[in-house]
């Protein structure tokens, strides 16, 4: 038997009621798509809202969902309040742009379709149609003397659902254009005031709703507009272009050669992919940038001149991401360049007080505002000394996680418990937790620690970093091993990429089995370890229905029998949602076996494990505790959490079994982790290091691969992403001597 594994986060089953396709139009995958699906770990934890949180599509399912009513009558929760300040983060890049005096004038050089498309869009600012100004970036330019003025992020406002007529004019609408219904409070959520009129004015609107796919918008799109609706609307074209870009970002893109673009345009039916291209950027629905490529051994030139031509390549982003990514570079040179160039007398203290690795790690630290620390789970102990040393010292100083779970494992590392000196991203970020902002809106802090930094996207890391003060230090500490953010950007490979900041490897190695077995995975080798202690067993099967068989065995009784783990302290970590051994199927079958039960509230009753996906790209583990009017009661990472009844179906799984991204920053006593046989095609070696280290006693591996597993270890290395980060840091950044 084979399963069926679907990384693009089983749209049909999600949106089966949705309309047939227009006439004309392409059902096919995109180039664009099939990016998403290879990066299909990518955003397991909107899962919640879509299905294959390892898709390109589901992340940004789970964002568009609008609080409930239920929601906003209460105080703002921690999710609540971290959607509300990336919003704040959204409109101030967008004023940011506003403030611009205008385009760079690049690009002369340039041939062909990308000359083609920049001169329309000159045209466009010419005039001749109203536009926002398309971004073009110019060759490197010399690193101003002095950083900028500090851009700080605005207070939280409150989250308001939208209002209760609008959301009914929009399920009227919905219901004419034969859409499930049950999509208006989303609707009206995205498109906002207006939402009917802006349907009815453009159908192909539809689109910007999370987990909406092209044929279904074409269906609704013909149902409204009749014979109207035509492949080559220009409605449809530019359309298409922001979700094909949104698709991008989902897979970890921020941005998307032009030409991959236009070609994925032309693959959904669209006749002039092109003149789609410029109607998006017309309508300020997507930016054109012109990044110098990157050539090995060679030094950023001051500027470009007539003599000698640079090499160039013509990229479409969103402005969401775009300016994401060029406030983080601002951010992180204004840190760079404020750090006094004499040392400290607290940072001579933190310094002294420290011994190896940590010494070293607070040496320049002392004298840097950003350094880089790499190493694996047991090299936390290095950053948990710095960030001892520099309290003791007077330092205000503060350590973030990814999870709740990785927080407390730091926290163990000073004695202590999460909250005093150590807490999560979204926590720093929204203000449930930290030491607060001082009158400016800055963080208190001399110091922050950032563990994880490989699951930093450039929203958040661009939060983080604008929102230090000018001589605040900042250090970036994970493994690059792991798979990448769920959200776009790969900052800390970018990072490590560029020699602009110290970076400080440990040399502190995972002990033990298990610590020799991923760490030989991180550099290619799937080396035969010994393990008397039975640390590390391979379970081989034939099929999906042994695999699901064995892994309930495996998690029910002989992991307890020979390990003492009780089964909630074993994960079961396994490649996809879908397929016969997907986290759907043995999430129904570890329920019957561990938590029998009617199911009454949305499939759940008391004690059954699960996720809560409060947040894309964020999956915290919890258990059920009741439910009730108010909905079903939780209790994740320690914390009572509520979520209403009609939000239960999109934002809670049940959590026996995960996949590698819901895993990352968590580790359990015992793993289980499921290779079926048809899961050879999107391993990869981040996802079984991933997988495998999540293992802190003892790891189980029911083995389905055969051979593809040590060549996927060999062979198989993280999916590209597109990122114009690393071009950014070039330009403002000079290399460390």
């Amino acid at each position: 038997m084979t399963t069926e594994h679907t990384p693009a986060g089983d749209p049909e089953e999600a949106t089966s009621t949705a309309p047939t396709p227009a006439e004309g139009t392409s059902g096919g995958a995109t180039d664009v798509e099939t990016g998403a699906a290879q990066g299909a770990e990518a955003v397991s934890a909107a899962e919640a809202d879509a299905g294959d949180a390892e898709s390109g599509v589901q992340a940004v399912e789970a964002g568009a969902e609008a609080p409930s009513p239920a929601e906003g009558a209460a105080a703002p929760s921690e999710a609540e309040a971290e959607l509300a300040a990336q919003r704040v983060e959204r409109e101030r890049i967008a004023r940011r742009k506003a403030e611009r005096q205008g385009p760079v004038q690049s690009g002369g050089k340039l041939s062909g379709e990308a000359a083609e498309l920049l001169a329309a869009v000159r045209a466009v600012e010419s005039g001749e149609r109203a536009v926002a100004p398309a971004v073009v970036e110019p060759a490197p330019a010399p690193r101003r003397s002095a950083p900028e003025p500090v851009r700080r992020p605005e207070p939280v406002p409150a989250v308001a659902a939208p209002d209760t007529e609008t959301v009914g004019a929009v399920r009227a609408v919905l219901g004419e254009g034969g859409a499930p219904e049950a999509l208006a409070p989303q609707v009206a959520a995205v498109l906002g005031d207006g939402a009917e009129a802006t349907l009815r004015a453009d159908p192909w609107q539809l689109l910007r709703v999370a987990g909406v796919r092209p044929e279904q918008a074409d269906g609704f799109a013909r149902a409204l507009l009749g014979a109207e609706c035509r492949p080559d609307d220009e409605r449809r074209g530019r359309a298409l272009t922001v979700w094909l870009l949104e698709q991008a970002a989902v897979a970890g893109h921020t941005a998307l050669d032009l030409t991959a673009l236009t070609e994925a345009l032309a693959k959904r039916a669209v006749p002039d992919p092109d003149e789609a291209v410029q109607s998006a950027l017309a309508e300020a629905d997507a930016l054109v940038f012109q990044d110098a490529l990157e050539e090995p051994g060679a030094q950023p030139a001051a500027a470009e001149t007539d003599a000698e031509e640079v090499p160039v390549r013509v990229l479409a982003g969103l402005e969401r991401y775009a300016l994401a990514e060029e406030s983080l570079a601002d951010a992180l040179a204004r840190l760079v360049t404020s750090v006094p160039k004499e040392t400290e007398e607290p940072w001579e203290a933190a310094v002294a007080a420290l011994s190896r690795g940590a010494a070293d790690l607070a040496r320049q630290v002392a004298g840097h505002g950003l350094v880089l620390h790499t190493g694996g789970e047991a090299a936390r102990a290095e950053p948990a000394a710095l960030l001892g040393a520099a309290r003791a010292a007077g330092l205000r100083a503060f350590a973030v996680c990814h999870t709740p779970d990785g927080a407390r494992r730091f926290a163990a590392h000073l004695g202590e418990e999460p909250g005093g000196a150590v807490g999560t991203v979204a926590g720093l970020l929204s203000g449930a937790s930290g030491p607060g902002r001082d009158a400016e809106g800055a963080l208190d802090l001399d110091l922050l620690i950032v563990l994880d930094a490989p699951q930093l996207d450039v929203e958040a890391a661009a939060m983080l970093a604008e929102s230090l003060p000018d001589g605040a230090r900042l250090v970036l500490s994970g493994d690059p091993a792991v798979l990448w953010s769920a959200g776009p950007g790969r900052v800390f490979a970018d990072l490590l990429a560029v020699p602009a900041c110290p970076q400080v490897a440990s040399r502190v190695p995972d002990p033990g089995p298990l610590g020799e077995l991923v760490s030989g995975i991180g550099v290619g080798e799937l080396i035969q370890v010994e393990a008397p202690g039975k640390e590390v067993v391979i379970v081989p099967v034939r099929d999906a229905g042994e695999a699901v068989h064995r892994t309930v065995q495996l998690v029910a009784d002989s992991v307890p029998r020979a390990f003492g783990v009780p089964p909630e302290e074993t994960v079961v970590i396994t490649p996809g949602h879908g397929g016969a051994a997907g986290t759907r199927a043995l999430n129904t079958v570890l329920k019957e076996r561990l938590n029998p039960g009617p199911g009454r509230f949305g499939g759940f009753d008391p004690g059954d494990r699960i996720v809560h996906s409060p947040a894309p790209g964020r999956t915290v583990p919890g258990r059920v505790v009741r439910a009730d009017a108010e909905g079903l009661h939780l209790e994740c990472a320690g914390a009572p959490v509520v979520v209403p009844r009609e939000l239960v179906e999109s934002r809670v799984k049940h959590g026996w079994a995960l996949t590698a991204h819901q895993a990352v920053g968590g580790r359990w006593p015992a793993a289980v982790v499921v290779l079926p046989g048809d899961a050879a095609e999107v391993l990869t070696r981040p996802w079984v290091y991933t997988a495998f280290g999540r293992a802190e006693r003892h790891l189980s591996v029911v083995h389905g691969v055969e051979q593809a597993l040590p060549r996927t270890v060999a062979e198989s290395v993280a999916k590209p992403r597109t990122t114009r980060l690393r071009t950014l840091l070039r330009v403002q950044l000079p290399p460390v001597g």
